[in-house]
């Protein structure tokens, strides 16, 4: 149960901080307390980079991770596709 949190908060992190780096990239005059663009798009990414490594950390070194990530990956597209 506890593996499927941390999965999941590192991919909802993930999107969210993608979602910012789709924002800065779409309007980048619009963000008036960033004004170095670059710099916040790096940040934003380094975000993605540390939860995108988390994910993998479980599914390395965590014994059964893989595996129980791996069934509610299934569980979770079945239910997407049969909705």
């Amino acid at each position: 149960m506890l593996i499927n949190f941390v999965d999941n908060h590192a991919r909802g992190m993930i999107a969210k901080h993608l979602a910012n780096v789709e924002i800065y990239l779409a309007n980048p005059v619009g963000i008036g307390e960033h004004s170095d663009v670059m710099e916040s798009i790096e940040l934003e990414l380094d975000h993605v980079a540390k939860y995108s490594d988390r994910i993998e950390a479980l599914r390395s070194y965590v014994r059964d991770a893989a595996e129980i990530l791996d069934e509610n990956l299934n569980r979770n597209n079945k239910n997407v596709y049969n909705n």
